[in-house]
């Protein structure tokens, strides 16, 4: 929905019965309003709406970040249910389809609705905080004027306010449904906060709120969705990257018993039926002519991935830094002792368990639509239908549907699948739903690219590292997925080179570099984005380097950590980070590479670079032109 700004009072407070739903404001302030008819008046105010309390006492607490697997949806409500007070076996968790970026996107993703990164909690926490304790103090001193007591001796338990003094007792669902409720309230500050050791819910093993229904097979995901007078899409997709249908015979696919249409897009044929299976039928029959002129019909995996190692190799090959610390190339250059090792990783598709779909159910004007969708942006996914109908987003009413696994590939990385569902709906006048087969989705994928690794490492006469080089070869995933924003990178792809930062190791002249390669597939984030490649790289070399310096490879390690207490503590013998059973002595992760192949320990717990968490940004910036799909 698109909301404006006037400013609300802090007075005003609605003196009706049933729902209250708390609005944290500007500055903190706390708005509150009940039952539907009001919220909708309500509409017209740029509110961030994060918690509604029924006369019944049910709590439904609203969510931002997208539910695929993660847990977001019992995450983000117990931190708001902590501050509230509220009896976690009342709380709904619900899911944000949409609204105003400002009052629920995430301050740490550009303030866009965007789930990537590990960034849900740490982006929501503080919001989610405030939320509840304005909620919980909104309720304490509503029970207190109706006692007539002072606010201050008014307190809470799990979904009950108290007056320990006079023994007086409401439960949530009666506060709300109070004559008049006292919504005047002081700005929550930190001091508000509770500390630590109050905690109830917040780091508690609670029961997940999406569990049971999983369990059950309950919950709808996209591809569940249904509805009336709905048709069913199936694809006939380009071979390869970059090709269009030329000639198409269709008589044998029209013939099959419910087809609605065979229909031509940018770089598929889609077999449009009132049932799935109708649809795939009709695919199967299709005889189709591609235009043959993609560089893509070329590409050889096995052959980039040697086309990737030689440019690691090759010194003149042009490339970016990513970290530097002192001079790595200059300390490498005379050192007597220098240990060079090469690795590769190949490409990776997300297998997420959800195969891919979009329904959409485009307006009468073809200047509006519904939309279901698993996606990881609400914010991205609007902005693309908006692009795809040349409307502006308010048009756009979205579902954001829970998934069945993302790991990057229903970000910015799904975009073809909602564009052509909106094309279709369009042109037939009716709501459409389309599919990918898991052979689809594979034929279409976004893949996490292959690289190549170069590591280069002195070691002095005591065994410890003076200096490391890593020279990592791979297409940019920026440059690809978001051009626009490439422009502005400065040639640093975070996607790929995150996790090659290696500051918790004490190492004097370090030099990380991005040999930005040409392209073979379609590439994407991918979980755990450039740590992934990047660690695997690293931790093999240090197990070599452990080798050539005759050390074992956890002592080894503990010297380069010791400036990281956190990280060397947990490869201590006693350290409960080490206490399963692949941890015990002598069982150790074996590295291959072209030098040598040693045993090691991948036990190094990840973190964050900080230059990686600030160009997290750049990703935000908007969503991809319309000319980028």
């Amino acid at each position: 929905m698109t909301l404006n700004k006037p400013k609300l009072s802090r007075r005003a407070f609605l003196a009706t019965s049933g729902a209250l739903s708390f609005a944290v404001l500007d500055g903190g302030l706390v708005s509150v309003f009940r039952d539907p008819a009001v919220a909708q008046d309500l509409r017209r105010f740029d509110i961030n709406a994060w918690v509604t309390i029924s006369s019944n006492g049910r709590v439904a607490i609203h969510y931002a970040s997208g539910e695929m697997g993660q847990g977001v949806s019992t995450s983000l409500p117990m931190v708001l249910a902590e501050e509230l007070d509220a009896d976690w076996s009342m709380v709904d968790a619900v899911q944000v389809d949409q609204g105003a970026p400002a009052a629920y996107g995430n301050p740490l993703i550009n303030n866009i609705l965007y789930t990537a990164g590990s960034l849900s909690i740490a982006g929501y926490y503080d919001t989610m905080r405030r939320a509840g304790a304005s909620a919980r103090r909104v309720l304490i001193h509503s029970a207190a004027a109706e006692w007539q007591v002072p606010a201050g001796e008014v307190t809470s338990e799990p979904g009950v306010i108290v007056h320990g003094p006079s023994g007086h007792r409401m439960s949530f669902g009666e506060v709300v449904a109070l004559p008049r409720l006292v919504t005047d309230v002081p700005a929550i500050t930190d001091a508000d906060l509770k500390p630590r050791e109050q905690w109830r819910l917040i780091g508690s093993d609670v029961e997940r709120l999406d569990i049971p229904e999983k369990t059950r097979g309950a919950i709808t995901y996209s591809i569940d969705v249904r509805l009336p007078g709905m048709v069913y899409a199936a694809e006939l997709l380009a071979p390869v990257e970059g090709e269009t249908p030329t000639v198409t015979a269709d008589r044998e696919a029209r013939a099959v018993p419910g087809v609605v249409d065979i229909l031509p897009l940018r770089n598929a044929i889609a077999a449009v039926a009132e049932t799935w299976e109708a649809a795939l039928a009709a695919r199967e029959l299709l005889t189709v002519e591609w235009s043959r002129t993609s560089p893509f019909r070329l590409t050889d995996s096995a052959a980039e991935l040697k086309e990737l190692a030689a440019a690691a190799a090759d010194p003149a090959r042009e490339a970016f830094a990513w970290e530097t610390r002192g001079d790595a190339r200059a300390a490498l250059g005379p050192s007597d002792r220098v240990i060079s090792a090469e690795y590769s990783t190949e490409y990776v598709y997300h297998a997420q368990m959800e195969p891919l779909s979009a329904i959409a159910s485009v307006d009468e004007d073809g200047k509006g639509a519904q939309v279901w969708l698993g996606t990881q942006s609400q914010t991205v996914s609007i902005g693309i239908a908006a692009g795809v109908l040349q409307t502006t987003p308010d048009r756009i009413r979205f579902h954001a549907m829970q998934m069945g696994g993302g790991f990057g590939r229903r970000t910015f990385f799904a975009r073809d699948l909602l564009r052509d569902a909106l094309l279709l709906s369009k042109q037939l006048k009716r709501p459409v739903k389309l599919m990918w087969t898991r052979e689809d989705d594979i034929k279409n994928g976004w893949f996490r690219p292959a690289t190549a690794h170069r590591l280069e490492a002195a070691l002095d006469g005591d065994g410890n590292v003076t200096a490391w080089r890593h020279r990592v070869v791979s297409a940019s995933i920026l440059q690809f997925s978001m051009p626009g924003n490439w422009l502005k990178a400065n040639n640093r792809d975070f996607l790929v080179m995150e996790g090659t930062e290696s500051k918790d190791y004490v190492i004097p002249d370090f030099l990380a570099e991005h040999v930005i390669a040409d392209r073979g597939a379609r590439v994407a984030a991918w979980r755990g984005i450039g740590w992934g490649p990047n660690m695997f790289a690293r931790e093999c070399f240090v197990d070599e380097l452990a080798a050539a310096a005759k050390a074992d490879p956890v002592s080894f390690r503990r010297r380069l950590l010791k400036n990281s207490d956190a990280e060397c503590e947990c490869l201590m013998p006693s350290s409960p980070c080490r206490s399963s059973a692949r941890h015990r002595k002598g069982e150790h992760m074996a590295c291959r590479s072209r030098a040598t192949r040693t045993r090691g320990r991948l036990a190094l717990p990840k973190s964050r670079s900080t230059a990686g968490q600030d160009e997290f940004a750049c990703i935000a910036s908007g969503p991809p032109s319309i000319q980028a799909l």
